[in-house]
């Protein structure tokens, strides 16, 4: 098989800044017959194409191979450990530290499928299906994800996300957050993290507001878009979640496997990052 036939395919030098950090083979018994260049080419493939696992073209081998890889690097967290290996090379190369000293959280909420598994329905976007809750830095990276029923409240998933985080970056101080991040999940961060939280406002020039003879009045939106302050940069986050066709709806029935399918479509992203710095 050519090295590269599809779009999703991974140049010569993304393979080579990826091939490093992939497990090596366990010793003993037959040396490993696979090609793994083929094996994560299909499960990028799958990712961007939006195809199911059976659907793999004959190029990349039995779609079982594949799975089987993916699924074993999931259950001992080496999608996990190559996105933040990468994260930190990538902030590196922009010149900043490797971890973050700030971050912003939000979610989106997808629809899920008949396949089965923990769901629920979101009143507020009238979604039934999973939430997507983000961490990222700064540059829009992802920092962590934790994907969970959607009709967890924003301010519970919040706690699910930040558990732990603070030994894992602990140059982390600063939170963005909209205000669906209130109330008593403020005093839990100042209590268990530490940090300062900064609650980002909707414009007051978006919406209706009151006249002085007492009716209400559309406010008519600005002519050019206006992003919210810190907020654009997780939008923009989930905007690269949403370009790979897998991620339209959660097709998974297992939260965990969703979760590695992120770190996936961040993977792709930062090795594209790392091959030509000039892409954002």
């Amino acid at each position: 098989m050519s090295p590269h036939i599809y779009p999703s395919d991974l140049s010569d030098r993304e393979w080579a800044i990826l091939e490093p950090l992939l497990p090596p083979a366990k010793p003993g018994g037959r040396p490993r017959s696979v090609d793994l260049r083929r094996i994560v080419n299909g499960i990028f493939y799958l990712l961007g194409s939006g195809c199911a696992w059976r659907y793999l073209p004959r190029e990349y081998g039995p779609w079982s191979t594949a799975l089987h890889y993916f699924r074993l690097w999931r259950l001992d967290s080496t999608w996990a450990r190559i996105q933040a290996l990468l994260r930190e090379r990538v902030r590196r190369q922009a010149g900043r530290a490797p971890t973050p000293s700030a971050a912003i959280i939000d979610s989106q909420s997808v629809k899920t499928t008949e396949q089965g598994g923990p769901h629920g329905y979101d009143g507020g976007k009238k979604v039934n299906g999973r939430t997507r809750h983000l961490l990222v830095d700064p540059l829009g990276l992802l920092l962590k994800v934790v994907v969970h029923p959607a009709n967890l409240q924003d301010r519970e998933g919040a706690r699910l996300v930040l558990a732990g985080v603070g030994r894992q970056f602990p140059r982390l101080g600063h939170l963005w957050a909209d205000q669906a991040y209130t109330g008593q999940l403020l005093d839990w961060i100042a209590a268990e993290l530490g940090w300062t939280v900064e609650i980002v406002q909707r414009s007051p020039r978006r919406g209706f507001q009151v006249t002085p003879d007492g009716q209400l009045q559309r406010v008519t939106l600005p002519a050019t878009f206006e992003p919210l302050p810190r907020r654009w940069v997780v939008e923009r986050s989930l905007a690269w979640i949403g370009r790979h066709r897998r991620m339209s709806k959660d097709y998974e029935h297992l939260p965990s496997t969703s979760e590695a399918l992120v770190y996936l479509t961040s993977i792709r992203l930062l090795l594209g990052r790392l091959d030509d710095p000039s892409c954002r």
